[in-house]
């Protein structure tokens, strides 16, 4: 499975930040959108780096409170995971296993167009199984010809 098959079931685009915001204003917009990663950005096109949940925890378990009005560009990840439109889910899934993230950014050329999450990984790994599953019990049946 393709990617770009992948996105075609998520909502379009990807939010990002501007580096001086700071992480409890990040930390509403996860609320607010459900989400728990961003980009982080001066301008359209220039990512310099992200910034997920577990950055968060993380700079709250160094700097503890003081966490919370730090800005974004003292605790973001610069070293962003990204895979094309045209990549492999195993590929991207060994992404995120040698790079220990639950986010890969994808790209079209030097666009980011969408993010994959650990959670979509497992929807469409779930998908897959429930799929075949049916499709091994009509065959062992003796069903589902037509």
């Amino acid at each position: 499975m393709l990617i770009c098959h992948i996105l075609k079931n998520k909502a379009p685009g990807v939010i990002a930040v501007a580096p001086g915001q700071t992480m409890v204003e990040v930390l509403r917009l996860f609320r607010e959108n459900n989400i728990g990663f961003v980009l982080v950005s001066r301008r359209t096109g220039e990512y310099l780096g992200m910034l997920s949940e577990r950055d968060c925890c993380n700079a709250m378990a160094e700097y503890g409170a003081e966490a919370a009005t730090m800005r974004v560009s003292d605790i973001m990840n610069r070293s962003i995971a990204t895979c094309s439109t045209e990549d492999g889910l195993p590929h991207v899934m060994a992404i995120m296993t040698k790079r220990r993230t639950r986010h890969v950014v994808v790209m079209d050329g030097d666009t980011a167009i969408g993010v994959l999450s650990i959670g979509d990984v497992v929807k469409h790994r779930l998908e897959e199984s429930l799929h075949n599953e049916r499709f091994l019990s009509d065959y062992i049946a003796g069903t589902g010809y037509h």
